[in-house]
């Protein structure tokens, strides 16, 4: 029997304006990541966010981004190696609050869009990433994108980590996500995206961009939560898997 955990990013609503289909995708799911007011999320909906997740039994996670309301954390911004850290640490401390107060527990971090992305490739940012983790808490997992300098550093820090996969984005040779300005950047057929996922599962490959097989290691998959087909996707991908023999559990939980 194969394991793997399925995730999506939530809690991305802000004050009057709603992303995202919460309260019926939390079922499908394994793991939350939830949004901590930078890149989206505001303390209302962190704190409805967290209290639904412990409702349906899914764990939870931080999911911290860059301070970029507007471009919704995924525009690259040049910080420095400390102020990612203090960001993290910051954004961590306010969704643990929330989380405390609901009689939760914290299992995970994930950082988002283009704080996320700039970690797998720069080690300086995976570091700082890594050591505000393991300095607010060591007990915590990490996620990072499968392979990355952000994996790695979890790893040398002493953090459990998971390596990360998605199943509606295409990959490059390096094994990075192709850009989403970029053509062909996600994967809009549904069928098309679950077969990656199993064969990333189950194989511990995925065909690249340019039409190369690439090594890849899945223990958590991503799944989009604010897509128009969003909720249809999480119950398909939730049922395909569980006939092809892959059980869904949250990472570390045994």
């Amino acid at each position: 029997m194969y394991r793997v955990d399925l995730n999506c990013d939530l809690g991305e609503s802000f004050g009057a304006y709603t992303m995202g289909t919460d309260e019926l995708i939390l079922p499908f799911l394994t793991s939350a990541n939830i949004a901590c007011g930078f890149h989206a999320g505001d303390p209302h909906v962190m704190f409805s966010t967290v209290k639904l997740a412990i409702q349906n039994d899914v764990a939870i996670g931080a999911h911290p981004g860059l301070p970029d309301l507007i471009g919704f954390g995924r525009r690259n911004i040049d910080i420095s190696a400390q102020e990612a850290y203090e960001m993290v640490v910051y954004q961590i401390g306010a969704l643990y609050g929330f989380v405390k107060a609901a009689g939760g527990n914290m299992r995970h971090v994930k950082p988002h869009g283009a704080l996320y992305n700039m970690a797998a490739k720069r080690s300086d940012l995976a570091e700082a990433i890594a050591e505000a983790v393991y300095k607010v808490n060591p007990e915590l997992i990490l996620f990072g994108l499968s392979g990355s300098e952000l994996v790695t550093a979890g790893e040398k820090i002493g953090l459990k980590t998971a390596h990360e996969v998605f199943a509606d984005r295409t990959y490059q040779l390096d094994g990075t996500l192709t850009p989403r300005n970029q053509p062909g950047a996600l994967i809009t057929d549904q069928e098309q995206a679950v077969s990656q996922v199993i064969r990333m599962v189950k194989e511990g490959k995925v065909l690249s961009l340019q039409g190369r097989d690439i090594p890849i290691k899945a223990d958590t998959v991503c799944i989009h939560g604010d897509g128009s087909h969003a909720l249809a996707f999480a119950r398909l991908i939730r049922e395909i898997l569980g006939k092809s023999q892959i059980d869904l559990q949250a990472v570390g939980f045994k």
